[in-house]
């Protein structure tokens, strides 16, 4: 399964940063298809938001707004969440749920 991945990344009430990109990698399921969705653009927001910061100005939250409840399970709880559909699941995905314990991004 190819997927394509988009993101939206507002400041105020404005778009600063807009990413539509064909994913890099073949997924076997929707709920890894959402993983890797998730893991393209998160850099680029949270290096976004360290500039913006550094420049002096006060950022709010970073809200990831997902629609698939097994890709939010997996990338608040990790591997405890897996079932035997989505155990295959590479650890590199789960770049999300470091940031989502740290408290730098929350799920919606």
């Amino acid at each position: 399964m190819i997927g394509h991945t988009g993101a939206i990344m507002t400041m105020g009430q404005g778009t600063i940063e807009r990413i539509s990109i064909k994913q890099k990698v073949n997924t076997k399921s929707s709920t890894q298809a959402e993983l890797v969705g998730v893991d393209e653009p998160l850099s680029l927001i949270l290096w976004s938001r360290m500039f913006a910061e550094a420049q002096g100005m006060r950022t709010k939250d970073n809200n990831l707004y997902q629609d698939t409840m097994s890709a939010i399970r997996m990338e608040r709880y990790g591997k405890r969440s897996c079932t035997t559909r989505t155990r295959h699941i590479n650890i590199r995905y789960f770049f999300i749920r470091a940031k989502v314990n740290s408290k730098e991004v929350s799920i919606e």
